[in-house]
């Protein structure tokens, strides 16, 4: 589970609810995956795990595959979810049976190349970026960071298109005694972090937290660098990885939320502590700089600058009255951020490029 699974299956939710019929191509799984999921009927590709990141598995083969699968299926519009490998493949299918296609730009490939060292991969990243949401019919960002970094490397046809976030599951009266009992028995304020344990979140900065007086690090979540940050934080609380009404009840229980990734192109996190009454610290960079508002629903400060990450956590965890203030900007400034809101948005955005797709294909 991650960013891009959450939002698809809001995504596959909604048309199921609209009656439109749906087909996902998705790499296999080691696991015995259902045939179906909210509706969509789902056919899958050999695929092999990621060096590093044996959860994350990468489809192999050509592009014949997925042209014969969509050529079987006739759609109006193909969906390109955070395309690079198999996206790669479908958009090419796409354009050779001239059906339009919309591209979602949802993780900054490019960063992580250099993240996991391998920096010399940049550059041919960005070029496969751009070869893929140039060849597709319409790009959709989640931030203004991507619009720009997008536009910056030439791509056209570029349009923002942001998360919605369920304000019914993701409240503040989902706050948990039990939950805080159990994590900080000593009645500290709980300063929480939810996500992939990865390299490209940078969860290993929160180390710069330790020793706040009267406060709990709670880690919340998952994934190949858990073993290495349990010996970093040796005095945070690990939870492994929660869902539904467990993770809504956690991010409630905290009183200060902190992300310190920095090739974020949204953290649809921030929005769920947002929704949950709890204000954030993050990093002033990509996705956060569009939903924290500095010094009203949080703080954002400067990527690197861990003395002020440190300074943002004991200024709102050391004053009540602030941190409530905040929370409150913070629940109310996502109100109105529905997922049913955001996939009409992109019904409206799918008519538009099915409308586009034979005036590009004369322009071309």
């Amino acid at each position: 589970m991650n960013g891009v699974t959450h939002s698809l299956l809001k995504i596959l939710q909604h048309l199921d609810a609209r009656g439109d019929q749906v087909l996902v191509i998705a790499p296999s799984t080691l696991e015995n995956a259902p045939p179906t999921v909210e509706g969509a009927a789902i056919r899958r590709l050999p695929a092999v795990p990621l060096a590093g990141y044996r959860n994350i598995r990468v489809a192999i083969g050509g592009v014949a595959r997925v042209k014969s699968l969509l050529a079987e299926f006739k759609p109006d519009v193909v969906h390109l979810a955070s395309p690079f490998v198999l996206g790669w493949r479908a958009v090419r299918a796409a354009a050779s049976l001239d059906i339009p296609s919309v591209a979602v730009y949802q993780t900054d490939v490019p960063g992580y190349a250099a993240r996991y060292g391998m920096p010399f991969l940049e550059n041919w990243a960005w070029q496969r970026v751009k070869q893929i949401h140039c060849a597709a019919t319409k790009t959709l960002v989640p931030s203004s960071d991507s619009l720009q970094k997008l536009q910056g490397h030439g791509i056209p046809r570029v349009e923002l298109w942001r998360r919605g976030v369920d304000t019914e599951r993701f409240h503040p009266d989902k706050r948990s005694a039990a939950f805080r009992d159990a994590v900080a028995p000593q009645g500290q304020k709980i300063i929480g972090y939810v996500g992939r344990l990865a390299l490209e979140k940078r969860v290993e900065d929160l180390a710069s937290l330790a020793g706040i007086p009267d406060t709990r690090l709670v880690v919340v979540g998952d994934g190949p660098q858990r073993e290495v940050l349990e010996s970093l934080l040796p005095k945070a609380y690990f939870t492994g990885f929660l869902a539904g009404d467990e993770l809504a009840a956690a991010m409630a229980s905290f009183d200060l939320f902190v992300h310190p990734g920095e090739l974020e192109t949204f953290c649809q996190t921030i929005q769920e502590a947002m929704a949950s009454g709890v204000p954030v610290v993050a990093t002033g960079r990509g996705g956060p700089v569009d939903l924290v508002d500095s010094s009203r629903t949080g703080w954002l400060y400067a990527p690197g600058n861990l003395a002020q990450l440190r300074d943002y956590a004991i200024d709102l965890i050391g004053d009540d009255a602030k941190r409530a203030a905040f929370a409150a900007a913070a629940f109310q400034q996502v109100q109105g951020r529905s997922w049913h809101v955001v996939c009409e948005q992109l019904m409206n955005l799918y008519t538009a490029a099915i409308a586009e797709h034979p005036r590009l294909r004369l322009a071309l």
